[in-house]
């Protein structure tokens, strides 16, 4: 059984894992896309999007929680100037991962893992759409009006 077992451990120490995928957020964070195996993109899924959402508030504490895992004073920079304006209003799903078939060497299954807001092929086509909340509508406020009958208008002329 499989229960509270939430990490995946890539086959590594707790010491060189945490390493791994610091380091992996950091080029994840420069570069804006990277490609690695779909488990480690997925594991760095995981640990990249709570810091994507410490950064859209800029203050000592979230930078200090930021770099306590990033442990890279420049990531920790650019996440907090360019990559949290850019993700500002967005409600969360920073990232995606998109399958690239398998390696040749070994024929590991690879991905390729992106920011989401910095592909401008995906954003190209679409719109800007606009905010919607999650809140109910009362039925009269989102009812049309009823058009005027036109009977009136012909009897007149």
């Amino acid at each position: 059984m499989r229960h509270g077992k939430k990490v995946n451990h890539l086959g590594r120490k707790t010491a060189h894992r945490k390493a791994m995928l610091a380091n992996m957020a950091c080029s994840l964070i420069e570069h804006k896309r990277i490609n690695t195996t779909v488990a480690k993109a997925k594991a760095l899924k995981q640990f990249v999007e709570p810091l994507v959402t410490k950064s859209k508030e800029d203050t000592t504490h979230n930078r200090r929680i930021v770099f306590s895992k990033l442990r890279n004073k420049y990531a920790v920079t650019e996440l907090f100037r360019e990559v949290a304006t850019k993700v500002g209003d967005r409600p969360g799903g920073y990232t995606r991962i998109i399958k690239l078939g398998n390696r040749l060497g070994d024929n590991a299954d690879m991905a390729m893992i992106e920011l989401v807001d910095y592909n401008e092929l995906y954003n190209a086509g679409k719109p800007a759409k606009k905010k919607s909340t999650r809140r109910g509508r009362s039925k009269k406020a989102s009812a049309p009006a009823a058009p005027a009958p036109e009977t009136a208008n012909s009897e007149e002329e």
